[in-house]
């Protein structure tokens, strides 16, 4: 069964940095894309972050750039999202997401195609 379980979210001021962790199960995470999306109470879904499998680059989203920084380690079946100055409009519910098919790639998964599954989610609050 695959399982996606996110953590490391928190109240933080702004400028802080934080660690989010995204622990998956069920599925060879080196053979797949990952990605890191966020929303926000009363706004849509919003591609933060893509995790390649390969040697590819990974993608941040415009509001991300310079700041954040995604990572893996595959032997601990881990993807990770270091989060730094951190912005009130960074505030929102972060969770990850695994497509179904290994062939699916971050420019299609961060367009909605073939979201397999996800986590809950961490919240993550700025606000001084």
């Amino acid at each position: 069964q695959v399982q996606l379980v996110e953590s490391g979210g928190g109240l933080v001021q702004p400028g802080d940095s934080l660690r989010l962790s995204c622990v998956t199960s069920g599925f060879t995470l080196q053979h797949y894309e990952i990605g890191w999306f966020r929303r926000a109470p009363g706004k849509e879904r919003e591609v933060v972050s893509c995790s390649s499998k390969g040697e590819g680059t990974p993608f941040y989203a415009d509001s991300v750039k310079g700041r954040f920084t995604i990572s893996r380690d595959n032997n601990k079946n881990t993807v990770y999202l270091h989060m730094d100055n951190l912005k009130p409009e960074d505030t929102g519910v972060y969770f990850c997401v695994v497509p179904r098919s290994y062939y699916t790639d971050c420019r299609l998964l961060l367009s909605g195609t073939d979201f397999g599954s996800w986590g809950q989610g961490t919240q993550v609050t700025v606000s001084s």
